[in-house]
């Protein structure tokens, strides 16, 4: 049976350090939303690489006047799951959604 190779210190603090910066970065991209500084469309059109593993329910959670309900309605009319991520998005999926948030 293969075993995992142990991790070093070094590598271990590199991770943390990378996924510390992108927590911080999508916080501050949720805040840009909420305060409409960025469009979610151009989110999801040209998704940042902190962005790629993030939810697109989350995402679409942190536009004002976007609740659960809301965000739910608009993945499942574009027939994508709620554990989706934006960039596990296929290009019908991603086309989909920008045509129905720009209504």
């Amino acid at each position: 049976m293969s075993q995992t190779p142990e991790r070093s210190l070094d590598q271990r603090m590199e991770a943390l350090r990378r996924a510390n910066d992108i927590r911080s970065r999508r916080a501050q991209l949720k805040r840009d939303l909420k305060a409409g500084e960025v469009q979610i469309t151009d989110i999801i059109e040209q998704p940042p690489d902190y962005v790629l593993t993030a939810k697109v329910f989350d995402m679409l959670m942190a536009v004002p006047k976007y609740g659960k309900v809301k965000a739910t309605r608009f993945l499942n009319h574009c027939r994508i799951s709620q554990g989706k991520t934006i960039g596990g998005l296929s290009e019908r999926q991603r086309s989909e959604l920008i045509d129905l948030l720009e209504k």
